[in-house]
């Protein structure tokens, strides 16, 4: 796959502040943009644009409020990124190449720091709920196939289990006419044998100021299994979410210049550069390094000895952790 592949690691806590707790609450809640309730707009349609880029990822941001869960058609994907959002909460970027799900969701809005992520990837269509006004202009200036309801309102629909924001959901096929295959997935993730070395490792937990993941190793799925602020994840057809590979990147997380209905600064989580990573596969945890030179390519993942670290074949979660 060249310098893109796949990857995966878990972290452990980052210290938080009671206050943060508060606002979290809310901003999980409330976001500007999302699903043009708020003071956002869709960005508008280019007149070379098409619904579908041929041949590229889809990328969905789905929202990870506790009432927006359980998820539908997240253990499709093929990667699924962890973002700190504003009030410490989390969002995801789930990225399919192999397989395309009927339904997918439900479905949020985007963020300035998902701009750099994406252009690992060629043209990727993205479907989000919405975005911050002063947003909008930059994804419209982004090389990403922006794929709004209010650009394509057939392919979203209304659940009707839980409220709005919570509630919006995601046709796939409508988007994409088929699943693009692995090759368009250009992340520079490796797959293969697992590194020799590592720790044995159980369970390992990462920690937003108001969020939680754990990652707990299952001998008899030979996968790592999900849980969210304390509780088992699983979709909405009672699937649990098991990653075969679990990366921890440590990035530097700043504050961007948007916030949020309630004042809550954004996060922008720095996904250019290098730092360390966790890489847990096979019940065990790697010490890597990672880097990223340049927006356009793909993250490399390295041991100490400096070959490259493989991971195991299946979905691949990517948490990004503040350094």
């Amino acid at each position: 796959m060249g310098r893109r592949a796949r990857t995966r690691r878990a972290t452990t806590g980052v210290a938080l502040l009671a206050a943060l707790m508060t606002l979290s609450l809310a901003a999980g809640c409330t976001s500007s943009g999302d699903d043009g309730r708020g003071p956002g707009r869709e960005p508008g349609e280019r007149p070379s644009q098409s619904r579908a880029a041929e041949g590229s990822v889809l990328a969905v941001k789905i929202d990870n409020a506790r009432s927006a869960r359980p998820h539908t058609g997240l253990d499709s994907a093929d990667i699924v990124y962890v973002e700190q959002v504003e009030g410490g909460l989390s969002r995801l970027m789930a990225v399919y190449a192999t397989k395309l799900p009927p339904v997918i969701g439900p479905v949020r809005s985007a963020r300035e720091s998902d701009l750099e992520l994406l252009r690992q990837f060629d043209r990727p269509t993205l479907a989000f709920s919405g975005a911050q006004r002063r947003l909008l202009p930059l994804i419209d200036e982004e090389p990403v196939n922006a794929q709004p309801p209010g650009k394509a309102s057939d392919a979203y629909y209304r659940g009707t289990s839980t409220p709005a924001p919570h509630n919006l959901y995601l046709r796939p096929a409508r988007l994409i006419p088929s699943a693009p295959g692995a090759d368009a997935l250009t992340t520079g993730f490796r797959y293969g044998t697992a590194p020799s070395g590592g720790t044995p490792e159980t369970s390992l937990t990462v920690r937003y100021p108001a969020a939680r993941f754990t990652f707990t190793w299952s001998e008899s799925r030979d996968r790592w299994l999900v849980s969210m602020d304390g509780s088992p994840t699983v979709t909405t057809d009672g699937a649990r979410l098991a990653p075969a590979t679990v990366v921890v990147q440590y990035v530097k997380v700043r504050e961007s210049d948007f916030h949020d209905s309630l004042g809550n600064t954004t996060p922008y989580t720095e996904t250019v550069g290098e730092g360390r990573a966790e890489v847990l596969r096979d019940g065990k945890v790697f010490d890597a390094d990672w880097k990223r030179a340049d927006a356009t390519d793909g993250t490399e993942f390295t041991a100490g000895n400096g070959m490259p670290v493989a991971f195991a074949e299946g979905q691949v979660w990517v948490v990004f952790a503040p350094s």
